[in-house]
């Protein structure tokens, strides 16, 4: 089949790993690179042999008129990139995380690639993983038996960023939604900034299939999402899932080897993953969600979750009913994952993003 073509629209560290996925992948080809910092601009178009750069997504989409636009920018700029790509006429959008920081802002983004059929991918999320997704599969598909309860350990440093992995994960196991929140949070100081940096959650989230999941703020000692059955665990630990089925002579759980299919393209971890899944969704012209490993509403219901959880915070732990109704309600994440490193002080060298060492 021709590749799909393929616009860059950011080449920070992020968007290379992007950019030399594509230019792997069989099935895609990179045409056209846009990014603010010219220096980095040329390094990055040299280092991958993309001679169309341009200053930003308006005016690449002004000359260029790819299938696909992958979207690896600061949150702050993420939503006018994409509307960009939807008016463009793209058939797919990948954006990277967190998606956005009000509410409203990635609606239109989510409606916006509704309204034109266009499909709306997430990145770099574990969700992605190929071993958490056939961890999931067994799980719907009843191997284990029916889930009767969920936990989420260490959602806490940065619910709207970092902590987006753990909700898509449980979401992803349990099959279902978030349907209420009751938070406390730490430090005091931490609920009262705007942004979600240092903020610990320990509290609950009710989910729409009745199952009540508790929600600590640190490691317990781990730090991902456990479900479990009558006689199994399935812990996601930053890693692929392990499984425990049955209890040994000493009363304990035991470990069984989950026998996982390895990934294709391993050296692109679960980027990979979510790009492969996004390319296949395109090509079967299929535009609902649940056909995505990583979608661009998965990453809005995890923002909204982390709204809701400082909100439920700031309430005196009130409970706080999810789909939130004031779409004009904000989180936003720490300043580098908002604004980049060139503007949180944390910028890239040319040398060092034209492949050389920083």
């Amino acid at each position: 089949m021709k590749p799909l073509t393929v616009a860059l629209i950011g080449c920070g560290r992020m968007g290379q790993i992007y950019a030399d996925l594509f230019n792997t992948l069989p099935d895609t080809e990179l045409i056209a690179i846009a990014e603010t910092n010219a220096e980095r601009r040329h390094a990055v178009g040299a280092r991958f042999g993309v001679e169309a750069l341009f200053a930003d997504a308006a005016e690449l989409f002004a000359s260029a008129k790819p299938d696909l636009a992958a979207i690896v920018l600061p949150g702050k700029y993420i939503r006018d990139a994409t509307l960009a790509a939807v008016a463009a006429g793209v058939r797919g959008v990948a954006v990277e995380k967190p998606i956005g920081a009000v509410l409203a802002d990635v609606d239109d983004m989510v409606d916006a690639c509704a309204e034109a059929g266009v499909v709306l991918a997430g990145g770099n999320l574990q969700r992605a993983m190929t071993e958490v997704q056939q961890a999931a599969a067994r799980i719907h598909a009843g191997e284990f038996g029916p889930l009767i309860g969920a936990c989420v350990h260490r959602y806490g440093g940065e619910i709207s960023g970092g902590g987006c992995q753990h909700i898509a994960v449980l979401r992803l196991f349990t099959g279902a939604e978030i349907t209420e929140v009751i938070a406390w949070a730490e430090p005091e100081e931490a609920l009262h900034r705007e942004d979600d940096e240092g903020l610990n959650i320990n509290g609950q989230f009710l989910l729409s299939n009745g199952l009540v999941c508790p929600v600590f703020p640190g490691p317990t000692p781990y730090t991902g999402i456990d479900v479990w059955t009558a006689d199994t665990l399935i812990r996601w630990d930053w890693g692929p899932p392990q499984i425990y089925r049955g209890i040994d002579a000493g009363g304990n759980r035991q470990a069984i080897d989950p026998q996982y299919t390895p990934a294709a393209y391993p050296q692109f971890s679960y980027t990979g993953t979510s790009m492969l899944s996004f390319i296949d969704v395109v090509r079967r012209g299929v535009t609902h969600e649940k056909e995505l490993w990583i979608s661009g509403r998965d990453l809005r219901h995890s923002l909204e979750v982390a709204i809701a959880a400082k909100r439920s915070a700031l309430r005196g732990n009130m409970p706080v009913a999810l789909p939130l109704t004031d779409r004009s309600l904000s989180l936003y994440p720490r300043a580098y994952r908002w604004l980049g490193g060139d503007q949180s002080g944390r910028p890239q060298s040319a040398d060092e993003a034209g492949g050389g060492e920083n």
